[in-house]
């Protein structure tokens, strides 16, 4: 994913992550890995300055490859870091369902990003029933799924207020090939 960031050849890039439960333990072990890293350097310095201390021979030093590969990756993770943090380059979009469970998810996952001081877009709801599709002789199931829906979008409303970036319907498929991605994005972006 870096890499391809690095490269810089598009306007954008779109990463659909794993589910902010695993984006979360990513992004947190990425500050474990810089402190690993940090270390790995330290230790290295100490231990080329204490060859060089106990060498008999005053020959030029080596480079170090080791070295270099941990000098490399440090700057590499300080950019990555810098990229994914700048609000000018960088944003990240919740989806989230009409439902308590992902509200409840996305709003503490949202709090846990701006803690690492990664900018937040937005909120995207996605598979909202229209409720204009569902006539009188609809199931009670579809129209008790309509007003649960109703009842949660009120929270998404409150708890992501100016927020919301889309909301999206539920479509009668599911999202696959290039017409319903077509279809979801004229929604998406609409």
């Amino acid at each position: 994913m870096i890499d391809l960031m690095f490269e810089d050849k598009y306007e954008a890039y779109v990463f659909d992550t794993a589910p902010t439960a695993n984006a979360r333990r990513l992004l947190g072990m990425s500050s474990v890995y810089s402190m690993w890293v940090n270390k790995m350097v330290q230790s290295r310095e100490e231990a080329m300055s204490l060859r060089e201390l106990l060498s008999y021979s005053k020959r030029k030093q080596q480079k170090d490859p080791l070295m270099e590969y941990l000098l490399k990756l440090r700057e590499r993770m300080a950019r990555a870091k810098v990229l994914l943090t700048d609000a000018s380059l960088t944003s990240f979009f919740f989806v989230t369902l009409p439902e308590a469970l992902p509200i409840a998810v996305i709003t503490r996952f949202i709090n846990w990003f701006h803690e690492f001081g990664i900018p937040v877009g937005g909120v995207i709801v996605n598979m909202v029933i229209d409720r204009a599709s569902v006539g009188p002789d609809a199931p009670d199931f579809v129209k008790n799924r309509v007003a649960m829906q109703a009842e949660h979008m009120e929270t998404v409303w409150k708890e992501f207020d100016g927020m919301v970036r889309a909301i999206l319907p539920l479509f009668e498929t599911e999202v696959r090939g290039t017409a319903m991605l077509k279809r979801m994005a004229d929604q998406l972006f609409a």
